[in-house]
């Protein structure tokens, strides 16, 4: 990405914003983009439960919307806008949801919450890398990436200035969507960006009379297609009625209703991301170490 034409001249500001991003993702152990192959998948519902369970397992967690063009984040969350942390030395803080999760969005730098973000590649790229290089996140085990659906600007910019970064993809159990999802896998592979698993969601649904699992919209496809790829699967999501009113309220279901199936199923989730996360991060040094050892 940084890789400058024959005869010119590195450019100094982003020398220096690449700088200070290596510095900031130096901080930070673990990062995790969220991305579905469409929209329409519950995405934002599972990266933000996905960050909320990882805080309530004690780690440090940042969640960063790169979803530009349409930021739900805030509102799913409960935070109102004017909440931004502003600085002295001009640079932005990120916004608190709990002393152990933290997020970012465009949303609150916008002149107003219904304004259009109309905003062409190099702008989308720019913004991207400004919540990299302008956002003090401190030191954090995880940063979980909201990402935009498809394989577009958002991912490529997270690839290219993340180049660490780990992959979950969501999907719903549909032969249509699982097809979209297959893309996203391409996608990882042409960027080397390992798959940390599938999240098979609006998996059966939950009957908000008797509480029972009900097989609305099939069950299992996305399992399926993890086993037949040889990808990790982090487990199912069911549908809710409660998850929509609980996202419109800014009350997350994994924390509004901690005892709940749903809740349980994100909780599975959660544990299983970590437990790859680390079986991965011991992989790689082992092969690291190995290389080195043959020098």
């Amino acid at each position: 990405m940084n890789a400058q034409p024959c005869g010119t001249k590195e450019n100094p500001v982003l020398s220096e914003q690449d700088k200070k991003i290596q510095q900031m993702l130096g901080k930070i152990d673990h990062k995790i983009m969220v991305m579905s192959g469409k929209g329409g998948v519950g995405k934002s519902t599972v990266s933000i439960n996905l960050a909320i369970g990882l805080s309530l397992e004690n780690y440090y967690v940042g969640l960063l919307d790169v979803d530009l063009h349409g930021p739900n984040i805030p509102k799913m969350l409960g935070v109102e806008r004017g909440e931004l942390q502003r600085r002295p030395d001009g640079t932005v803080g990120p916004v608190y949801y709990s002393p152990n999760l933290k997020f970012m969005s465009v949303e609150p730098l916008l002149p107003d919450r219904d304004s259009a973000v109309m905003w062409r590649g190099p702008m989308k790229m720019s913004a991207i890398r400004q919540f990299m290089y302008d956002i003090e996140w401190g030191d954090l085990d995880y940063l979980v990436i909201d990402a935009p659906p498809g394989t577009g600007d958002e991912q490529m910019t997270i690839a290219q200035t993340i180049p660490d970064a780990y992959a979950i993809i969501v999907t719903t159990p549909q032969e249509v969507s699982i097809l979209d999802v297959k893309k996203s896998i391409s996608f990882c592979k042409h960027v080397n960006m390992p798959i940390l698993g599938i999240i098979e969601n609006m998996s059966g649904m939950i009957c908000p009379h008797c509480g029972k699992a009900i097989d609305v919209f099939k069950k299992g496809g996305g399992q399926k297609m993890s086993e037949e790829l040889g990808l990790p699967f982090l487990g199912r999501i069911p549908v809710d009625p409660r998850i929509v009113t609980t996202g419109d309220a800014g009350q997350p279901i994994l924390a509004k209703y901690p005892n709940s199936q749903t809740a349980e199923a994100f909780e599975k989730v959660v544990r299983n991301a970590i437990n790859v996360t680390q079986a991965m991060k011991a992989r790689e040094k082992e092969e690291k170490d190995r290389e080195d050892s043959e020098e």
